[in-house]
């Protein structure tokens, strides 16, 4: 899919950051619609059926992290949140409800560009076609980039599912929060390995039939996380 058949929702109350954002967006070739409060979010979210949101966690009428919440109970489009909150559990939090990354402003539209480009990469970059892992009642397909358990298909977002790969790609072995980012996000961005917890979390609840004594994604204390090949 190229840029020409993305459409990106922008919502933020700033009319100039809208502005400023289009400007970037669409010289990049994406088709751009945009809301000013939550609400009025949701609205044009189940309308125009985007496949991508910038989100900014400080709306009128209705909280980013609410709005982030809803759309995730039926869709697992990328969600880009932005943020003026420094506050780590308030981007942990967004994390948690299903967002895939975040940016702190002030930002440069730049880097909001090259965030979008590389979580969009991850969307569209299918493995070969047939390759698939295997675990207990667990298969990752990835040249579908789909998940199923048990028959059931699990919804992950793109940042989930590529952890996911990351890990089950190298069963047993131990990645570090860095790695993980590494493999999983490209490139690693300064105080953010500990946003991949957040991550894990949401993957456990979505994977694990005891999401606090995982089979599949586990700790290793003091080093990071690995991958088990759990028996059928």
């Amino acid at each position: 899919m190229n840029e020409s058949t993305q459409k990106i929702l922008v919502v933020d109350d700033e009319p100039q950051i809208l502005k400023v954002l289009q400007a970037y967006l669409e010289k990049e070739g994406y088709q751009v619609v945009s809301a000013m409060d939550g609400s009025l979010a949701l609205e044009v979210f189940a309308r125009e059926n985007p496949t991508f949101v910038i989100l900014d966690l400080n709306l009128p009428r209705l909280d980013g992290l609410e709005v982030c919440r809803e759309i995730r109970r039926n869709s697992s489009v990328p969600i880009l949140m932005l943020t003026a909150r420094v506050e780590e559990v308030d981007k942990l939090i967004g994390l948690e409800l299903g967002a895939d990354d975040y940016v702190v402003k002030p930002f440069s539209p730049r880097e909001v560009v090259a965030r979008i480009k590389t979580i969009l990469k991850r969307v569209n970059a299918g493995g070969a076609k047939g390759e698939i892992i295997r675990a207990g009642n667990l298969t990752i397909d990835l040249g579908q980039h789909t998940v199923t358990l048990e028959d059931r298909l699990i919804e992950l977002t793109p940042t989930e599912f590529q952890i996911l790969v990351t890990l089950a790609s190298n069963p047993r072995r131990v990645f570090s929060r860095l790695q993980i980012m590494e493999h999983a996000q490209g490139d690693a961005y300064e105080g953010y390995e500990r946003t991949i917890d957040a991550h894990i979390k949401n993957l456990r609840i979505k994977l694990e039939p005891d999401p606090k004594n995982p089979i599949y994604v586990q700790t290793v204390f003091g080093l990071g996380y690995k991958f088990e090949l759990a028996e059928s």
